[in-house]
């Protein structure tokens, strides 16, 4: 059995993977936060991203990383954001992917983020092959893990999975999750595609359900042999109930994200997902 080494694991998206990834591998769960109540197969090691000493320790004689862990964007707000991202989204990061390097590991899991390419148009279908427009200084960083990980790819002959997740929940929240989400078991269906696939090198797939409402082409991931379990269609009235369209100019972006040019308004989610 393979042991999986999954950072930020404190997190929200760690915390279901655990569940459905529970039996399938060996979990070492490391974040800077502790993880009192571990569960059969898994251990926890406490560890800073922004000191490279940890990192070492914590990649060591891992088989494959997930990266989760970093700064989420705090409900959509852009001041201060570039202070709040580059310790961990940047410097953090890097630590990650290189420790992992000098450990010898090879097949490296990045949370990359649907906000890396938030500035195309809800009417516009994109696929993995399209230039980023990150929305936010959020999806800026994710625009940097990607383009590092491929630099570990061809500099270095790692194997680089890049997942840019919609919003991984029991259900969709609201209009634009409709589009986005992710079910639980499909995300742990995606990392597992990411860890046991053969012949990855560089890849970019989004990390989204079966969901008519989509303005992702996902073929690549489907080319690697994901095959979603879940779509978001069947809740989708009752959030069209609760949740009425809107004509404010961020509601043009996939991402939430402001006017171009202009501020951002108050969101109403996290830009995160």
């Amino acid at each position: 059995m393979k042991t999986l080494l999954i950072t930020g694991a404190a997190g929200r998206i760690g915390t279901f993977l655990r569940t459905e990834l529970a039996g399938k591998y060996r979990l070492r769960l490391s974040d800077i936060k502790p993880i009192r109540k571990l569960r059969t197969g898994e251990t926890f090691m406490r560890a800073d991203m922004t000191k490279m000493s940890s990192m070492l320790r914590v990649t060591k004689g891992v088989d494959a990383v997930l990266h989760l862990g970093g700064q989420t964007s705090q409900g959509g707000a852009e001041d201060g954001a570039w202070e709040r991202m580059l310790p961990a989204n940047i410097v953090g990061f890097r630590n990650t992917l290189e420790a992992a390097r000098l450990n010898g590991i090879k097949r490296f899991l990045v949370a990359t983020s649907n906000h890396a390419v938030g500035y195309y148009r809800r009417d516009e279908i994109i696929d993995h092959t399209v230039y980023p427009k990150p929305d936010s200084i959020y999806g800026v960083s994710k625009v940097f893990n990607e383009a590092l990980a491929s630099y570990y790819a061809v500099r270095y002959g790692m194997e680089m999975f890049c997942m840019r997740i919609g919003n991984v929940n029991p259900a969709p929240l609201d209009r634009r999750r409709l589009a986005i989400w992710i079910s639980p078991r499909d995300m742990a269906q995606l990392v597992s595609i990411g860890i046991e696939r053969p012949g990855i090198h560089f890849e970019i797939v989004y990390g989204i359900s079966n969901n008519k409402r989509t303005w992702f082409d996902n073929r690549n991931a489907r080319r690697l042999g994901y095959r979603p379990q879940d779509r978001s269609e069947p809740y989708a009235k009752a959030v069209l109930a609760r949740d009425k369209p809107s004509a404010a100019a961020a509601d043009i972006y996939q991402g939430y994200a402001g006017n171009p040019g202009g501020n951002a308004r108050k969101q109403r989610g996290n830009r995160n997902s």
